[in-house]
């Protein structure tokens, strides 16, 4: 039990205590079995001899009955009292009423008052803090800010991986804050803040904690929506409330996570802008850079969104330096990696390398997830040791979802996607720079109803045009595979989110990254940062605007076309590696190139350790229960019922 709950049981104990003796006090202050009788039943019971004794005390009459029992009752004011209490031999006993001062008399009949308003009290400072304190209601412009002794943090840059740049240009700041005088003396001044930018999951928060643990020095931490209230001037208020708390534990850090939710550009959006944000950016300004200085307090931001920043807000002596914490590269991964397999137990055919090798595209909290995933499955297995096969398992799941064996689908719809995924597969492997087909599942998973995906060799940081024509046409190779099969007339809505991407990259390609040879490298539309971060028309004519959607389709058309040859010229291959599927629901890189050169195409690797007997046991059940009338859920969606295949190769240029 901690100090915390000790403290407010003894709290708790202590009221309780004080209220029960209060109400003892004022409900009788007698013996718990006396009772209170009526005044005219009180002179009945001496007249009828019930009564032996009596204690008078000013109004107050107490009494016990010959059986022993006791009551009370009030003396009206009757002058024949006495004479029938000694007429029936009743033994008196008679002293003068307590006399109370007028301080107790006033303390007694506003005590009901008093304890409300303490009760209230100690309500409020348990919700928070006291009228003006955090949380309290007359709180609204005091920070929000949590701060974070240096015996708190206990994260390190060594604890940071994956962003060596980013490590070298916050070390400046650690080696002021531990020695400010050695820049100083040079006249040199550290930057008052610091601006981290990248996407999400990349490690920008960890970032500017392990700065605070390596300096050692207090951290302040607050979101930027915390600055934003209904009322106009709480946020600037509350800005101030900040700094003057970090003023007060300089020198220190001032950690605003997701600025881009205050520190927009002003007079932007619809109606003009938001006051209360504007004002709250403003009070930003002036604290970072204004008239009264805040010497060693150290402002880092966070963002994903730094183009929506206001430019007041970037310029020198406010956020003067921007620290860019992108995703990490194959040996940043490796690194990673490493940092979260410290407290996993693994085995010895455990490689980060290899593992970092499969995973382009992933974040630091990506590699975190997927390590995490790995662990929770060697414990599902009870297994002591984490090995390599876990993590390919948690790698499967990541990138294509969770396998939904509970979803049962005929053999008719099972074959339609095999051959939907095989469509996939063969184009994508024979199309001139396309990324390698890593596997190709027709196991339900998340909400996909089969999966292709692909796994680029190398990091790649910008795409050519052969290669994004390359993915339009292995993303239209399912809806190919399913019309030469079937016919156009039975061709089911499984492509709807190949086609939607496929138009994507298509109208990006012809207006945005200039690929389109009849209109040239212009930029043609525009993301709109002003609403809801929509695109927009660049001002283009109506004549440019119809070039543009004939542009678009002659691109689609084109790839269309060229899935089309391939599948037919392949035919026998797709016949193939769809009875592969069939057979094995899950194949992967191996048996795919094997069916492509023409060879028998094996058995999925991770089927090289198990029992044939078990195998085919288990082969034998999926197609008894696929062979019977129940059929898949008929209420998924069309863009929920495509398949999944071919997310991880879509180009994410921004």
């Amino acid at each position: 039990m901690n100090n915390d709950m000790l403290k407010n049981m003894l709290i708790w104990a202590v009221a309780a205590m004080v209220l029960m003796s209060v109400f003892n006090h004022f409900s009788g202050q007698g013996s718990a079995a006396s009772s209170r009788i009526d005044y005219s039943d009180f002179i009945d019971q001496i007249h009828q001899g019930q009564v032996s004794q009596v204690s008078i005390e000013g109004p107050t009459i107490r009494g016990v009955y010959t059986d022993g029992k006791a009551f009370t009752t009030y003396n009206p004011g009757d002058p024949g009292l006495m004479g029938d209490l000694l007429d029936n031999r009743v033994k008196v006993s008679a002293k003068p009423p307590e006399k109370q001062s007028i301080l107790m008399q006033i303390f007694i009949s506003w005590f009901p008052m008093l304890l409300l308003i303490g009760v209230w009290i100690f309500f409020m400072k348990s919700m928070g803090g006291g009228m003006g304190g955090k949380g309290g209601p007359m709180s609204f412009g005091k920070s929000k800010a949590k701060m974070l002794s240096d015996e708190q943090i206990k994260v390190t840059l060594d604890d940071v991986a994956g962003a060596d740049e980013a490590k070298q240009e916050v070390g400046e700041i650690v080696d002021f804050l531990k020695d400010p005088g050695k820049y100083q003396n040079l006249g040199g001044n550290i930057p008052r803040g610091v601006l981290m930018v990248g996407p999400p999951g990349t490690g920008k928060t960890l970032l500017a904690k392990a700065i605070a643990g390596e300096a050692k020095v207090p951290f302040f931490t607050i979101s930027g929506s915390d600055f934003v209230e209904m009322f106009v001037g709480v946020g600037a208020s509350r800005v101030r409330d900040m700094f003057e708390q970090a003023k007060a534990h300089a020198p220190c850090i001032i950690f605003i996570d997701e600025i881009d939710a205050v520190g927009r550009s002003r007079g932007s959006g619809m109606g003009g802008g938001n006051d209360e944000r504007e004002q709250t950016l403003n009070q930003l300004l002036v604290e970072m850079d204004g008239f009264e200085g805040n010497e060693g307090v150290i402002v880092i931001a966070a963002t994903n969104r730094a183009d929506v920043l206001d430019t007041a807000l970037l310029r020198p002596g406010r956020f003067d330096r921007q620290v860019s914490v992108g995703l990490p590269d194959i040996k940043g991964r490796e690194q990673i990696l490493k940092v979260h397999m410290r407290k996993v137990p693994l085995s010895d055919d455990v490689k980060p390398a290899y593992i970092a090798r499969g995973t382009p595209g992933f974040s630091g909290a990506d590699l975190a997830n997927l390590v995490n995933e790995a662990a929770l499955f060697a414990a599902r297995n009870n297994d002591k040791l984490v090995t390599q096969k876990h993590f390919e398992q948690a790698k499967d799941k990541i990138l294509m979802g969770v396998e939904r064996k509970s979803m049962i689908m005929n053999d008719k719809e099972r074959r339609m996607t095999a051959y939907h995924e095989a469509g996939h597969a063969i184009v994508g492997y024979l199309v001139p720079e396309h990324d390698p087909v890593y596997k190709v599942s027709i196991m339900p998973r998340g909400r996909a109803l089969g999966v292709t995906m692909y796994l680029p060799e190398e990091d790649s940081y910008s795409y050519s045009k052969q290669k994004l024509e390359s993915q339009l046409s292995s993303l239209y190779g399912g809806r190919v595979a399913e019309e030469l099969i079937y016919g156009s007339d039975l061709v089911t809505t499984g492509a709807s989110n190949d086609i939607e991407r496929a138009t994507h990259i298509a109208r990006n390609m012809v207006t945005k990254w200039g690929l389109s040879d009849n209109l040239g490298p212009l930029l043609y539309e525009e993301e709109d940062n002003g609403f809801m971060g929509s695109s927009r028309n660049a001002n283009v004519s109506e004549e440019i605007s119809k070039s543009i959607d004939v542009e678009i389709r002659n691109l689609i058309d084109r790839n269309y076309k060229r899935a089309q040859d391939i599948l037919k010229e392949h035919a026998d291959k797709l016949e193939v590696m769809t009875d592969t599927l069939m057979e094995f629901e899950t194949i992967d890189a191996a048996q795919i190139k094997n069916i492509m050169e023409g060879l028998p195409p094996g058995r999925p690797k991770d089927w090289e350790d198990s029992d044939d007997e078990d195998s085919d046991l288990s082969l034998g059940g999926a197609t008894e229960k696929t062979a019977g009338d129940k059929k898949a859920d008929d209420s998924v969606s069309d863009d929920l019922s495509g398949d999944g295949g071919s997310e991880q190769g879509e180009p994410k240029l921004h």
